[in-house]
């Protein structure tokens, strides 16, 4: 079924134990996924997850070598062109012509995704002007900072007004204000309807998807919003200030209900498994110790504790088979 005749409430992703092998390295061996129309859908997984591979697999660059999905209604394997041309794609590496100025790049990417003559001037205008480049038109793209590029590629990847954007690790590198403003971007887009699938290594970035998917060792580990991802890793964390921490962490991290004990400055923040009290189970470690817990508080478990703690236990699987 085509895009064009694809019902409003169909899902714009649907992927089905999607594979790709280079030779005989898997690089990933078992995707099935549904992203909703209007979303932003995160995917994380640390380096070498399968993250870009298929993410490149569903913008028609690389052909699945086993599954099958659809892309705004078309086929991965079968119809990749007619995908790229309603997509957009933006890297960390995205190419600007960095001998160009803003608005000649804008003019560029316009005709390179077919936007018509008739139309292309005044969409590069409009363009400029939602992007907050308009006063920046004429500027040379080299001479922009590293924030700005973003915003030109982010424009330029967007220029066609494409119904689903693939963004892969686009702000990595780039300055914690900028990626802020990055992030208004993207939920204006999705409020304007525009579907987009980001793969991101900043676990504050994965808190501003609509849902995420784990993803390691190129399969899919869970997939939901992400305060079901992180309920359902059933981690409980307190965050104490102890004396002699390095000895009370040693020994917390020897019993089978402390999913991980992290120093941040000199604060312990303790995560437990199975409903165990991380403050009753850090305060008996200490005393056990001769130690005293000073100060102790509950802390909400996030989704970089889900994220660690399940790439943690799948890789003591792994190891343990």
């Amino acid at each position: 079924m085509s895009a064009e005749r694809a019902a409003e409430g169909d899902p714009i992703i649907v992927t089905e134990h999607l594979s790709r092998r280079f030779g005989d390295f898997v690089a990933v061996k078992d995707v099935s996924l549904r992203v909703n129309r209007g979303e932003i859908f995160g995917v994380l997984g640390p380096n070498g997850a399968g993250k870009s591979t298929t993410i490149r697999m569903l913008c028609g660059i690389l052909d699945p070598s086993g599954g099958h999905g659809t892309v705004v209604g078309y086929d991965v394997a079968t119809e990749a062109e007619r995908i790229k041309e309603r997509i957009g794609y933006m890297t960390q590496r995205f190419s600007l012509y960095e001998d160009l100025s803003v608005h000649e790049n804008l003019r560029f990417y316009a005709g390179l995704y077919g936007v018509t003559s008739r139309v292309r001037a005044a969409r590069v205008e409009e363009v400029l002007r939602k992007s907050g480049l308009a006063d920046r038109r004429d500027q040379i793209a080299g001479t922009l900072s590293g924030g700005w590029k973003q915003r030109v590629a982010l424009a330029c990847a967007t220029i066609h007004a494409p119904p689903l954007l693939f963004l892969d690790e686009p702000t990595a590198g780039v300055d914690p204000v900028s990626r802020r403003e990055f992030w208004e971007q993207i939920h204006e887009l999705s409020r304007g309807g525009t579907t987009v699938l980001v793969t991101t290594h900043y676990m504050d970035e994965a808190e501003r998807c609509h849902r995420l998917a784990f993803i390691f060792r190129g399969s899919v580990l869970d997939v939901g919003t992400p305060d079901e991802v992180v309920a359902r890793r059933g981690l409980r964390c307190a965050e104490l200030v102890v004396d002699a921490a390095g000895a009370v962490a040693e020994s917390l991290r020897a019993l089978p209900e402390v999913d991980e004990v992290a120093h941040y400055g000199h604060v312990l923040r303790l995560a437990t498994l199975g409903g165990a009290d991380p403050e009753q189970v850090a305060a008996r470690v200490a005393g056990q110790l001769g130690a005293r817990v000073s100060q102790s508080r509950a802390a909400r478990a996030t989704v970089e504790d889900a994220f660690v703690s399940m790439v943690r236990h799948e890789s003591q699987e792994a190891r343990a088979a």
